[in-house]
């Protein structure tokens, strides 16, 4: 086997959890019961190691990958010069979401000719870090490591293979077969006794339902439900946690060190997610974050972090960073890091992009409960009295903490938004003082965020160098998209931060973040980019930079976090919440701003 492409892999999952299948009918990535439980197939992080389980034609092939139509149910196809058959794989889904089996699903079907498979069960349990015990009777396959237990169970002969299960069966025009995947239940029952159609009905029938429940019609329709289905398969529903990603340690450089664990809640990104959902009216699911933030914060006063583990952990213990050795990465891109040491980074930022959130979801409709103001009112004051600190910044450097003007901007809205909630909901807050700290901070960011000799908005105070961040200035309000300033800035950063059209987050040589090594170009930061431009009325090199980056996506309309700019092979965690989120503001702002354009249009006749 050799490692393919992170492109390469649709994504199913259940809400609780989520498996990586590759376009060859390989699992080679999921972990039970939760996002950021062990692996139990981890192939994607090591090919000899990590194990899988893969279901595929015996011989040659070509395949490809899509999903049931508005629905997260992923169907690879096969096509072979005996015949044609499908894989469809799914995680069920019940009526109560915050429950499940932990469950995994493929059925097999020849729709043409007569087509012999082959199968290998090969987990891993625990990140394949010990010896996992393996037992195979007839149409049971049970894998153990300790207390744990993984099993499988179908109506195909299994049989023993080097500390694994595999098998060959041949299946017919219309014949079909499937196998069931299940965490801890070392009893299941017989595949004739499962229903699986009845599952795969129900899961179909909940996805919809989510592919329907939002607000968009816009030119770019498919794009944005795609994107809503991909934000929901990193729901943690138990409690409402987003994950950034479901994998840890995808490299933003092939062989490079810059590899992160991102299966936890950064509030950031929870916040611009649920900030998402409340522009497309898809209100259902912010309720259940916005009540754990509000708790999580509250026992913590002003002590929040940046993030947290997805079941409400807020001990440092659950995101104690450490290297799996025995892994040897994707593509040899070492070390595998499980826990992320941000856990331990102030990083002022949070503060407005959570009340972003807030700001949103009153607008849309939703109460602010006392609890919520009681926590409005005190990130707002955090921004007032932390403001003028150093911290690590939005990208989480690991190096000395700095001046970050994007962390100034933040806390600028955390002001501006607090401000504008409390007058909505004539809240008896000191106005005075607010509007106060809130000049003070545009003011200190107009002073020292700006290099008249760059003539560009600039990483940090007293850094010469360029930071993509600073795109965000006009999409919260702090300037106008045509002040001549952030006209400037674009150039600047178009200039020197752009290959074929994609953006660099920051040139990695110019600013000390504790690594020094390359990355990919952070596809967020490009669409960042087009966001500006239309925000400048430069409406169609915004529209072609949009259209051009979307064009990225792989064949299920999934991306990842990062790109390399010359071949546009992914990098980085994936599916990437962040890039998924900016597809869709970028979508409903750039459509709005076009159907301005044309309604203002006079045709001739």
């Amino acid at each position: 086997m050799s490692y393919k492409s992170i492109s390469e892999y649709g994504v199913i999952g259940d809400m609780h959890s989520a498996a990586l299948v590759g376009s060859d009918g390989s699992i080679d990535w999921l972990c039970f019961p939760r996002f950021d439980s062990p692996s139990v197939f981890a192939a994607i992080l090591d090919d000899e190691k990590g194990g899988r389980f893969r279901i595929n034609p015996v011989g040659d092939y070509r395949c490809d990958q899509s999903y049931l139509p508005h629905s997260n149910i992923l169907v690879t196809t096969f096509e072979t010069a005996s015949g044609v058959a499908t894989i469809t794989d799914f995680m069920p889904i019940g009526e109560n979401v915050t429950q499940c089996a932990h469950e995994l699903v493929r059925v097999v079907r020849c729709l043409q000719g007569r087509i012999e498979f082959q199968v290998l069960y090969e987990p891993r349990l625990a990140y394949g870090a010990g010896p996992t015990e393996m037992s195979v009777t007839d149409h049971l396959a049970l894998a153990r490591r300790g207390k744990d237990c993984l099993s499988l169970t179908c109506d195909v002969p299994l049989g023993a293979q080097d500390n694994a299960a595999g098998a060959r069966f041949h299946l017919g025009a219309n014949e079909w077969t499937a196998f069931v995947l299940q965490w801890q239940n070392d009893s299941l029952p017989a595949i004739r006794d499962y229903d699986i159609y009845g599952e795969l009905g129900k899961t179909q029938a909940f996805w919809r339902f989510i592919a329907q429940d939002w607000r968009y019609l816009g030119r770019w329709e498919e794009m944005v439900r795609r994107s809503m289905l991909a934000l929901h398969l990193l729901l943690y529903v138990p409690t409402g946690a987003v994950c950034a990603a479901v994998t840890t340690s995808l490299p933003e450089r092939i062989g490079g060190s810059r590899n992160w664990d991102y299966r936890f809640c950064w509030l950031r990104d929870a916040a611009f997610t649920m900030d998402i959902f409340n522009r497309l009216g898809h209100t259902a699911y912010t309720q259940p974050f916005l009540q754990w933030l509000g708790g999580l914060c509250l026992t913590e006063n002003d002590d929040i972090h940046a993030l947290y583990g997805i079941g409400r952990e807020t001990d440092s213990h659950t995101m104690n960073e450490s290297i799996l050795d025995h892994l040897g990465g994707y593509k040899g891109s070492r070390p595998v890091r499980v826990g992320n040491a941000a856990f331990h980074q102030p990083q002022l930022d949070i503060y407005g992009e959570v009340l972003l959130s807030f700001d949103s979801f009153h607008r849309a409709g939703g109460i602010i409960t006392d609890t919520l103001w009681v926590l409005t009112e005190g990130l707002v004051e955090a921004a007032i009295r932390h403001w003028q600190e150093p911290d690590h910044g939005i990208w989480e450097v690991r190096a000395e903490p700095r001046h970050f003007t994007f962390s100034k901007l933040m806390c600028w809205v955390a002001v501006s938004r607090g401000l504008r909630l409390a007058r909505a909901l004539k809240k008896p807050v000191d106005y005075d003082r607010w509007r106060k700290a809130r000049t003070l901070i545009k003011q200190d960011i107009l002073e020292k965020g700006w290099d008249p000799q760059r003539g560009a908005f600039v990483q940090a105070y007293g850094a010469k160098n360029l930071d993509a961040s600073v795109l965000f200035m006009p999409m919260v309000g702090f300037l106008s998209g045509e002040d001549a300033r952030m006209a400037a800035t674009i150039e600047r950063i178009q200039q020197e931060l752009t290959v074929n059209g994609f953006v660099f987050r920051y040139n990695p040589m110019e600013t000390v973040d504790g690594l020094q090594e390359d990355e990919g170009t952070f596809t967020m930061c490009s669409l960042w980019l087009a966001g500006c431009l239309s925000a400048c009325g430069r409406l169609e090199e915004a529209k072609t930079l949009f259209e051009k980056v979307i064009a990225l996506r792989n064949r299920v309309g999934l991306y990842s976090e990062m790109i390399d700019p010359g071949t546009v092979e992914f990098l980085g965690n994936y599916p990437q919440a962040f890039t998924h989120i900016a597809i869709i503001h970028t979508a409903r702002n750039l459509d709005r701003a076009l159907n301005k354009v044309e309604a203002g249009r006079v045709v001739s006749r």
